[in-house]
């Protein structure tokens, strides 16, 4: 299966935690309207917060630990046109060459957009700043409707690769019916 010739979201982890050799870590994300300026979400990871455990020292066989994230807008989100996601990330003892992530949001196993960005070039032990642009699709009322009155049928997967090779693969799931 070639990555970018799915058109649903993948039920399952295209690659595990212990695929992520360079020890990427985000620590913090923040997603504003790039109209307004408006802050619609931000979290961070408390400085010196210590490292997750493996699934071996934990004994936990979740193995989608730390890799789904579930958010809730309003239904204005879904009008937006210019989003800003301003992420940071630290990585490990390693330099990475071509860091890049290709984002695909789903409503209901229909494709919605795929994004695909660039981090570029890593210094290893290193704590980055990127922010990524997000132009949205003018979505018609009637989906709109749809994706407001169905919450977390909305979903996206994540995919973060170093050289072309796969090594982290993230997923979320969206409600639009906060405020309601």
């Amino acid at each position: 299966m070639h990555l970018l010739s799915t058109t649903e979201r993948l039920r399952n982890y295209l690659c595990r935690p212990e695929d992520n050799i360079y020890n990427i870590d985000f620590t913090r994300f923040k997603i504003r309207d790039l109209e307004t300026g408006t802050v619609l979400f931000e979290i961070a990871k408390p400085p010196n917060s210590a490292p997750v455990e493996s699934e071996e020292e934990s004994g936990d066989a979740d193995s989608s630990a730390g890799r789904f994230v579930r958010y809730q807008f309003t239904p204005a989100f879904l009008k937006l046109r210019t989003v800003g996601a301003t992420v940071e990330f630290t990585v490990g003892d390693r330099p990475i060459n071509s860091f890049r992530m290709i984002e695909r949001h789903y409503f209901q196993g229909r494709l919605l957009k795929n994004f695909d960005f660039d981090f570029g070039f890593c210094i290893p032990n290193s704590r980055n700043t990127c922010e990524h642009i997000y132009e949205f699709p003018q979505l018609p009322d009637d989906l709109i409707r749809q994706m407001v009155d169905h919450p977390y049928e909305t979903r996206s997967d994540s995919f973060y690769f170093v050289d072309n090779k796969l090594i982290m693969h993230n997923k979320a799931d969206y409600a639009y019916n906060g405020g309601l």
